[in-house]
């Protein structure tokens, strides 16, 4: 298989079209090696429109490219950033998250997944991210009383799957200025939505485009009535 080929032709037919026009997400998607993050069984599915199977257990697995590509784009990462994001997977996301900030802390509940990770950024040569074993959803509560590392703040928080609604224990760990994406809603369309600090208790919220992905494990859902 010719991986600078097949590279080449994902950005130009499945992400350009998807209107990511950013030219330094562009040339980012051409220099960090995705096929290097895909189990070997999977490896001619790098470059595939879909998610990627990452394990046994539902929901592991990495984002179709054009939607990492749209995420990065919408965020903006700077060089002095902090970044958090939560669901590490084979750790691709971080790997260009970390290309763009100064610091990325990526959490991943199922310790295989997160050894993977640790191990393909280090592969990689990415050091400026950090891939640690914990359930992020649970870190919330630890986060609002103060007794958690990962309390932040952080200038950018990244939700790698779905969640029902955006978690307000997140939104308070963002700096002012801070922003937040996640995939939010319920099947067959979810939100893209990004979440922006413009005040101590002000966000502001953008909900861009339609996609859908599978469920951040332990987030919050809301009640089922049945009528």
């Amino acid at each position: 298989m010719n991986y600078e080929q097949a590279r080449f032709n994902m950005i130009e037919q499945q992400i350009r079209p998807w209107e990511v026009l950013d030219s330094q997400v562009l040339s980012l998607l051409a220099v960090v090696k995705r096929e290097d993050f895909v189990p070997p069984a999977k490896r001619a599915l790098a470059f595939a429109d879909m998610e990627i199977p990452l394990g046994s257990k539902p929901g592991q697995c990495m984002l179709a490219p054009k939607v990492e590509a749209r995420i990065l784009q919408d965020l903006g990462v700077q060089k002095h950033e902090k970044v958090l994001e939560i669901g590490a997977g084979s750790g691709y996301m971080a790997a260009l998250l970390a290309h763009r900030a100064q610091q990325v802390i990526s959490l991943e509940i199922d310790a295989d997944l997160a050894q993977l990770a640790r191990d393909n950024l280090k592969k990689a040569g990415v050091y400026n991210a950090e891939v640690r074993t914990g359930d992020g959803a649970a870190r919330l509560g630890q986060a609002v009383s103060g007794n958690d590392p990962l309390s932040g703040p952080f200038d950018v928080i990244v939700l790698s799957g779905s969640v029902a609604e955006v978690p307000p224990a997140l939104l308070a760990m963002l700096k002012t200025g801070g922003r937040l994406s996640a995939i939010v809603g319920f099947e067959p369309m979810m939100r893209a939505t990004l979440v922006t600090r413009v005040g101590e208790a002000a966000f502001r919220t953008a909900q861009a485009w339609d996609t859908v992905a599978p469920r951040l494990l332990n987030f919050r859902e809301p009640s089922k009535f049945t009528f």
